[in-house]
């Protein structure tokens, strides 16, 4: 991992205090995930600079915003960052080319070559956000998932060396969430600057996140890459019906006749509904514990389409004392299975115990 960022810091809360030691990506989306209350929002205003936490080192993109060692404290203003929160916070008396000004001078203050240089870095984070049709408009006339695109368009447009994204899509509906999120997925993958990520949704985790920082009262629970985070079964960071494998793979192959693709990964390969994908787009598939079962003999005559070898390599208790978590070595993936532990007995599973893991359901999320 090229972690040229760090966040070290300690910050005093109400009830605990905010610890982390972290080394990120340079690039991508890191999710800071956890339950409400956790320090995740904390986390992200340290970072920048809206709150001051003690015995500190914030470096950015080769930058140091923050060394208690060398009594450095670089103010909010002068930090290159972008934040979108939870609410737009739009300026309702001006249209959305109003509002992306601001976004435009700010850049300009921050050291584009020219006014040009300037608007066509606005024009691209606008073709970028899709909303090139709404710069006419005012903002009471968007719509919620419309305000926030236009909202993460002005942070984009300031070409940050780190973008601070505090759950935005926490205030919208399922529907507007819908709609963001493709955008957001844009973003991870056209712009060459690193995103912190505020959520405590795990399906935003799994569609967004290549790196995945875990708090729980204020103490960093995991960090990793999100696949292999989110599969972990001792001290499991998501438990309840979403826990599952994250797994990357490549359309491979489709069948007209039954509307459905075949996903290829590193392990095995899983039948889907067609999406319209074409044959060689890469993508992400989410297989949840609780669409998995287990056999000792290959499935026969069986509705359950997708069939895959693998080997038990832990056995975990479960939330529940009557369910275990099991995770399974497939190839070079990882599966989970949520079995009852009657189940585990009556099959005689242990450690190294070969079998197939019967998949019901795959998401297609990416």
């Amino acid at each position: 991992m090229n972690a040229s960022n760090q966040i070290r810091l300690s910050l005093p809360r109400a009830d605990f205090e905010l610890s982390v030691d972290l080394l990120l990506p340079a690039q991508g989306i890191t999710a800071i995930y956890g339950a409400s209350g956790s320090g995740k929002t904390s986390l992200l205003r340290a970072v920048a600079g809206l709150e001051r936490a003690k015995h500190s080192l914030i470096r950015i993109a080769g930058q140091t915003w923050q060394d208690d060692s060398a009594a450095v404290f670089v103010p909010t203003w002068q930090r290159s960052l972008g934040y979108v929160f939870q609410e737009a916070s739009l300026l309702t008396h001006l249209d959305v080319r109003g509002n992306l000004e601001f976004g435009l001078r700010r850049t300009q203050s921050m050291g584009a070559d020219s006014p040009a240089q300037a608007q066509q870095i606005l024009n691209n984070a606008v073709a970028l956000m899709g909303i090139g049709h709404l710069l006419q408009r005012k903002v009471l006339q968007l719509s919620g998932g419309e305000r926030q695109r236009v909202a993460i368009c002005r942070a984009v447009a300031t070409q940050p060396s780190v973008l601070l994204m505090d759950e935005p899509l926490a205030s919208l509906g399922q529907e507007h969430k819908t709609e963001i999120l493709p955008w957001l997925a844009r973003l991870r993958d056209e712009l060459q600057i690193p995103m912190l990520y505020v959520t405590h949704s795990a399906d935003e985790v799994a569609r967004l996140a290549d790196h995945l920082v875990v708090l729980e009262h204020g103490q960093v629970k995991a960090s990793g890459g999100v696949a292999s985070v989110l599969s972990q079964v001792v001290n499991p960071v998501v438990v309840g019906e979403d826990a599952g494998a994250l797994l990357s793979g490549q359309v491979a192959a489709t069948e007209q006749q039954w509307h459905l693709a075949r996903v290829d990964f590193a392990g095995g390969s899983v039948w889907l509904r067609d999406a319209g994908l074409t044959i060689g787009t890469p993508v992400r598939i989410r297989i949840l514990a609780r669409d998995v079962s287990l056999s000792l003999v290959q499935p026969e005559h069986t509705s359950i389409q997708n069939h895959i070898a693998c080997v038990v390599q832990s056995i975990t208790a479960d939330a529940h004392p009557s369910q275990a978590l099991l995770s399974l070595k497939c190839g070079d993936s990882v599966l989970l299975a949520r079995l009852t532990q009657r189940a585990v007995h009556a099959l005689g599973l242990q450690l190294g115990t070969q079998v197939w893991a019967q998949v019901k359901s795959v998401a297609l999320i990416e």
